[in-house]
Order: structure tokens, then sequence, then C-alpha cells
């Protein structure tokens, strides 16, 4: 049930920014050239105590692949509910995914962590490959991947 109201308080501030006090916030994912099928990535967020807060965006479509998306599978029991609305195509290897989104203000310096795993067909999968603190300083500091991810930075 927590997990409902805070995906609900994450979609309501991208659905009505005037009212929930937010901001458009930029997401740019470079992929490294790592030479096979284009990733899957699921961009979510999860509170102080590690609870899941909601989904952001998914980059891919087949949900047979979810599954491989494993932080963001576990966290939400891969209910594809969480995702109505925000996904996009898959990543090619050595491209950038940038998604701008509206963002509530009460996201940033509250402890809120931006998780994306990542996956490609036939290699291995990678649970947070990118973890990065949701915080106004943070924004325009590139932070480096584990496995796919070459690079992540939010703008505001």
């Amino acid at each position: 049930m927590k997990s409902i109201l805070a995906t609900l308080a994450l979609t309501t501030a991208l659905s009505f920014p005037a009212a929930a006090m937010a901001r458009p916030v930029t997401f740019s994912t470079t992929l490294k050239d790592y030479g096979g099928n284009n990733a899957y990535l699921a961009m979510y967020v999860t509170d102080k105590a590690g609870n899941y807060a909601g989904s952001l965006w998914l980059a891919g479509s087949r949900s047979r692949y979810f599954e491989h998306l494993a932080g963001w599978y576990r966290a939400t029991g891969g209910d594809t509910s969480q995702i109505d609305g925000i996904t996009g195509a898959s990543v090619g290897s050595g491209r950038t995914l940038e998604v701008t989104l509206d963002l509530k203000d009460a996201l940033f310096d509250a402890g809120y962590t931006l998780h994306i795993d990542a996956a490609a067909e036939n290699m291995r999968e990678s649970p947070n490959d990118v973890a990065v603190a949701l915080t106004k300083a943070g924004a325009g500091e590139a932070v480096k991947g584990r496995r796919y991810i070459s690079s992540f930075t939010y703008s505001m």
C-alpha cells in the first residue's frame, strides 16, 4: 500500500507540476559501446529507508525482458501498471537516452535515491548500474555506471 501511495505522489508530480511545486529535470544516460543488443533501462526511486517510491522511466517495450531489470522488477513485483505512460524504446550501444520529466521539489535533498537497472539480451544483467542521491547540488555532476552505463547526469 505504501508503494502505491508513493507512486501516486510521483505520478501526481508528473501530471500536475504547478500544483505539486515541480520542476523539469533532464536525465541523460550515455551507454558504453558494449557491442551488444539494445539495452533495457529502468529508472526508479527509493526513499531513504531503501523502500520503492516509484518508477520514472522504462526504456524497452517487451515485457518478457522486464524481469532482467532485477532491482526494479523485485521492487514492483513486475507490475507493468507502474510504467503506464512512461516507457520508450530500448537504447543502443554507445547511444544516449535523454528524458525530461517534471519532478516534485520534495524529492531533492530528502534522502531519495535514483536507481538505473540495465540489461541487454544475451549479456549479464546490471541492477543498480547507477544509484545516485537526488540532491540539488548533484545536478550536473557526472556519475559513472558499473557495466552498461558510461555516464549519467541530471540537470534542473
